[in-house]
């Protein structure tokens, strides 16, 4: 069933453009610019680790964290946020 309105920007309209936006997520260029995404995210997350591993007792405390903190940060695998 349509749905038909006399409106721009409509419910018809916008659910189009959305159905549109969903299905070029899922070509082959779409997942690969998201595992592109995704590895880039995930070294980024695993350099932060590290440096938060070189930060000092005093630099850690004076940003809230102890090095317990740090650690269990440290500990988690990469694709965790």
């Amino acid at each position: 069933m349509t749905q038909i309105s006399l409106f721009s920007g409509s419910t018809a309209s916008s659910q189009s453009a959305s159905r549109q936006h969903l299905s070029h997520q899922f070509t082959v260029p779409g997942r690969l610019g998201a595992l592109f995404v995704a590895f880039f995210e995930w070294q980024d997350r695993h350099r932060s680790r590290q440096d938060l591993m070189r930060l000092s007792e005093y630099q850690l405390k004076d940003i809230g964290l102890s090095r317990l903190d740090a650690e269990e940060e440290y500990s988690k695998p990469f694709w965790r946020g």
